[in-house]
């Protein structure tokens, strides 16, 4: 798709020209880095951010802790029908939208489920099948459905550990079995199912295996990792040796086969489905509401992604063209601001985020800054004159730098805020409520995306291509093979 822009070539053409002068004006003593130092100060720069990601977010609203009832979960609900809606406005004839549409009917009728859906899971042999078989019997089983999934913890393949809990996804209640201290691939599994508002108990199965007191330091340690709600049973004990004297001295041996012992496991749940049958039913289409959305959102990103592609390039061959042919070292920073404040509006109106001129402007302003102060100015421009040197393009035309520079530069700057766009709500007038510390994180991880260099070998190519005339790239070609 062709995206025709409607402004005049020059507002875009010196874009992000102030940056590349405020890298010449840098002092000339900084080393020159090449493919491994830049990989290298890329891993430095970025460390912190890459750390900052990994971390549990402190601020997870859980859903243990809020009010769950039948207005939040419309809400939700209404939530993802309204990304549904936006994409069929945007995308009329779009191919998911019918799937989409039968999905959400399905989460308003689901609000009056009575069916209790539970998932056992765990490790291999951990004795899920043995459990639901004795809870079937011992439980009031109507409304009430056990799935055994496969066995978590396997090769990857068809029941690796992804698929497998986006089942137990589907499920209101989860039942996490282990049959010792937990692992760290097991505690890391019931922390994922935490962060995604997951219902669920750990149970200590095969408790019998264990001396007394070796059981109950396993179950003391347990309920320390996970802040209670752990429950301990023996689903098929070891059977026993019975040995009865009788009067006539002799002896009769026997293996006598215990009673399950489930009992706390019973009660506990017992009391969670009487007390919160309804909130289970609504936290479950709640998070069903989040994932829909989720997958509605991903498809008009996608739509949105096409049209906006077209209008970064633009603006990176425009921005290289103007700073290839006028490498002037110094552009008022006002003027700068409202130059790239123009791609900002372009691509504000895809993602139906509203920018006034101003604030426009102060969106281009931060992001110049924001680049500057994370070094990916400099960074950038050594890595394309490493990139053109080698190439021997320099010795002809040096100011390809600044030219493809601009155009990089220009490149990443809208991709940034695309990938910003895209995390925002739909149709919401940000204006000026700009985060600032997720679009620096934005711009490190987009810059990092278009660091590799084999990328940056093409996107070199396809800059001299653009900037050079005919005959000055065989011009080129020949200073080549005479250095070869």
């Amino acid at each position: 798709m062709v995206v025709k822009l409607q402004r005049p070539i020059l507002v875009g053409g010196l874009g992000l020209s102030f940056s590349l002068w405020m890298l010449q004006s840098w002092h000339h003593s900084i080393m020159q880095v090449g493919e491994f130092g830049l990989l290298s100060a890329l891993a430095v720069g970025g460390g912190l951010w890459l750390f900052q990601q990994n971390r549990p977010k402190d601020n997870l609203e859980q859903l243990d802790s809020m009010v769950v009832n039948r207005a939040t979960v419309e809400s939700a609900i209404a939530k993802a029908e309204a990304v549904i809606n936006q994409l069929a406005q945007e995308a009329e004839n779009h191919r998911a939208l019918e799937t989409l549409r039968e999905q959400v009917a399905q989460l308003w009728w689901e609000l009056d489920r009575q069916e209790i859906k539970v998932a056992v899971t765990g490790g291999k042999s951990v004795g899920k099948s043995t459990l639901i078989q004795v809870l079937e019997k011992n439980l009031q089983t109507e409304n009430l459905s056990l799935q055994e999934t496969a066995p978590l913890f396997r090769e990857a393949g068809e029941n690796s550990d992804a698929a497998v809990l986006a089942e137990v996804a589907k499920s209101d209640f989860v039942l996490f079995l282990t049959n010792g201290d937990l692992t760290d691939t097991e505690f890391q599994t019931l922390q994922q199912l935490k962060a995604a508002n997951q219902p669920a108990m750990l149970v200590f199965n095969k408790q019998d295996q264990y001396l007394a007191d070796e059981r109950a330091s396993v179950l003391l340690s347990l309920k320390q990792r996970m802040l209670g709600n752990v429950v301990a049973t023996a689903a098929s004990p070891i059977p026993v040796k019975v040995r009865k004297h009788d009067a006539d001295g002799s002896v009769q041996e026997w293996m006598e086969q215990p009673a399950p012992d489930i009992q706390q496991l019973t009660q506990q749940f017992s009391e969670i489905l009487a007390q919160q049958k309804q909130r289970l039913v609504w936290i479950t289409t709640i998070r069903k509401a989040g994932v829909l959305k989720a997958e509605a959102k991903n498809w008009l990103n996608g739509i949105r992604c096409d049209r906006a592609t077209p209008i970064i390039e633009q603006y990176q061959w425009i921005a290289a063209a103007a700073a290839f042919a006028n490498p002037v070292p110094a552009l008022d920073i006002l003027a700068t601001a409202a130059i790239n404040a123009q791609m900002v509006m372009d691509l504000g109106k895809i993602y139906q985020q509203k920018f006034s001129l101003e604030q426009a402007q102060t969106v281009a302003g931060t992001m110049g800054s924001l680049m500057l102060k994370l070094g990916l100015v400099e960074l950038s421009t050594k890595a394309i004159g490493t990139v053109l040197k080698s190439n021997a393009v320099t010795f002809v035309a040096g100011g390809l730098v600044q030219g493809v520079s601009a155009a990089y530069l220009t490149r990443v700057a809208g991709l940034s805020l695309v990938e910003y766009f895209q995390q925002q709500e739909i149709a919401v007038d940000s204006g000026t409520n700009l985060n600032l510390e997720k679009l620096r994180e934005t711009l490190q991880k987009v810059f990092g995306q278009n660091q590799q260099i084999g990328f940056l070998q093409g996107f070199v190519k396809q800059g001299v291509k653009r900037l050079l005339p005919e005959v000055q790239q065989v011009e080129v070609v020949g200073v080549q093979k005479a250095m070869g």
